[in-house]
């Protein structure tokens, strides 16, 4: 065998053909390592939609290395010489190839991370860790951003790369004359519901995804969710074609609606487009760049624009610096001492309360649920239940196809779970059922009231509410932002507050809302 120059390292989330670590690269001279492993299934119990993209996303990605002319070894988890982990197969990787020197992109798993530096250095190897051009700010950017900060909002942040790449920008003044359109995008779709709505893009899975899917299937059976409807994006041009499809049939209107539910509608006017940019098929610049085309060409308006696009150049970035600035510490913040276990029927649905029976069944049955099902369902039900933050981490970076630890674990802990006691998110994000109700949450065929928070028929967001106020009315105090719902809840009588402690007690204890 020829000397081998440099071994380019590639993991799951990394598979663009034109990332950094190829840069410089020569087929004569260098190759190409990916390899699947278990560890990466089990070191949360993650789920078969989860597993299945990753997996696809990555033999798809190896053939498209292989058609590059691009010397491939790739370790599939079926193979018998398969070691487990990232660090043992690299390990043997190491051994048989003798690479000079050994090249990746910025990982996004701290993890993952340490491992395979670990790996690389017991070789008496340098890891080369190139940076990761998928994102408009590099870390360094944004720790100098955040330098001398004792909070850290997304909004200034935010307009700093609006300005700093001239995006939805009309000189040096943002486009429609201001910053954030926010206001305009909180409307619900009343009690008629959202009427016809475009169809998914949806994806047949074809003959090497079919493959996958029957390996998880048989491989992963004891783990949660469903394969059944398997239709996300696996290569470059099926999320492209995703892309466009999002641009024309749900832009217009995501904004309006970008806040909005709907029992048994998972998709409404969202892009769904996370997983793929999240695994590199997509690049964030060209998902902004078709955006602000649209808003340009008169195809969108500007507040669906301007809320889709702080999503990706504002709120993507911004918990990227979060994590690679914070870790390893951040993980085990938790700054609300909660301590109960979450509930057993996340991992299957089975509750009587309608907005989580339908956004937990969604997820387990389609890998996805949309920001608001995520913050103010799922992530609130358990900041008002008292969930240890890192139960809710794992079981969130476990069920959701576009689960990558830098960007679920900032949005887990510190945006839901408030366990970084504010240092990303201003205050709890905490409401009752009336705000699920407004939103469209299915409240009409739930069993609860959520006007009620004591007695039988009590919505347990409301009851929980009322009782996480009172267990944390002396922290929150200080809180201008909490200021008016802490008056409220100094203003129930004795009887009331004993009244709602002893429902959220049964609540916690599964007494209430455990079964369907």
């Amino acid at each position: 065998m020829k000397p081998l120059r440099t071994l380019v390292l590639v993991l799951g989330d990394q598979l663009d053909l034109h990332a950094a670590a190829f840069d410089g690269f020569d087929p004569t001279q260098d190759a190409v390592w990916m390899a699947e492993a278990d560890e990466e299934s089990t070191h949360v119990w993650s789920s078969k939609q989860r597993i299945a993209i990753f997996l696809a996303a990555m033999r798809h990605f190896a053939e498209a290395l292989r058609a590059a002319g691009r010397p491939l070894h790739y370790r599939r988890l079926d193979d018998p010489a398969n070691c487990g982990s990232l660090a043992a197969n690299l390990q043997a990787a190491l051994t048989q190839l003798a690479p000079r020197q050994v090249v990746m992109t910025a990982p996004g798993d701290w993890r993952v991370w340490q491992s395979l530096k670990a790996v690389v250095a017991a070789a008496g190897l340098v890891l080369d860790v190139r940076e990761d051009r998928h994102f408009f700010c590099t870390v360094r950017e944004f720790a100098a951003h955040a330098k001398g900060r004792k909070t850290l909002r997304l909004e200034y942040f935010y307009r700093e790369l609006r300005q700093r790449h001239g995006v939805l920008m009309q000189g040096d003044q943002p486009c429609g004359g201001q910053w954030n359109f926010d206001a305009d995008n909180r409307e619900s779709f009343g009690s008629n519901g959202p009427g016809a709505l475009p169809p998914r893009a949806s994806f047949e899975p074809d003959p090497l995804t079919r493959e996958v899917i029957a390996l998880v299937e048989s491989r992963f059976a004891a783990h949660p969710g469903a394969l059944a409807r398997f239709a996300w994006p696996v290569t470059r041009e099926q999320a492209l074609a995703a892309l466009h499809r999002f641009i024309d049939e749900r832009l217009p209107l995501f904004g309006r609606y970008e806040d909005a539910m709907w029992p048994g509608e998972p998709w409404l006017y969202h892009s769904q487009l996370s997983a793929a940019l999240n695994l590199k098929l997509l690049s964030a610049r060209e998902v902004v760049q078709a955006a602000e085309a649209a808003y340009r060409d008169g195809r969108a308006p500007i507040e669906s624009v301007e809320g889709f696009i702080r999503q990706i150049l504002g709120w993507r970035e911004y918990v990227r610096g979060i994590y690679w600035t914070q870790m390893p510490g951040y993980a085990s913040l938790n700054a609300l001492e909660a301590t109960q276990d979450l509930p057993a029927w996340y991992w299957s649905g089975e509750t009587d309360m309608a907005c989580l029976r339908d956004a937990i069944r969604q997820t387990l049955d389609q890998g996805y649920a949309h920001h608001i099902q995520r913050l103010m369902v799922t992530g609130l039900f358990a900041l008002l239940l008292g969930v240890r933050p890192q139960q809710v981490h794992a079981w969130y970076l476990a069920v959701y196809v576009d689960a990558v630890e830098w960007v679920e674990l900032p949005n887990t802990l510190g945006m839901s779970q408030y366990g970084d006691g504010g240092l990303m998110a201003s205050k709890p994000y905490v409401a009752t059922g009336k705000y699920i109700q407004r939103m469209g949450g299915g409240c009409a065929g739930c069993r609860y009231d959520p006007a009620l928070r004591t007695g039988d028929k009590a919505c347990p967001f409301t009851t929980l509410y009322w009782d996480f106020l009172m267990r944390h009315e002396q922290r929150l105090a200080g809180n201008a932002r909490m200021a008016l719902q802490v008056k409220n809840v100094a203003r129930l009588a004795p009887a009331e507050r004993v009244a709602v402690a002893q429902r959220a007690e049964a609540i916690r204890a599964g007494a209430v809302g455990g079964s369907s």
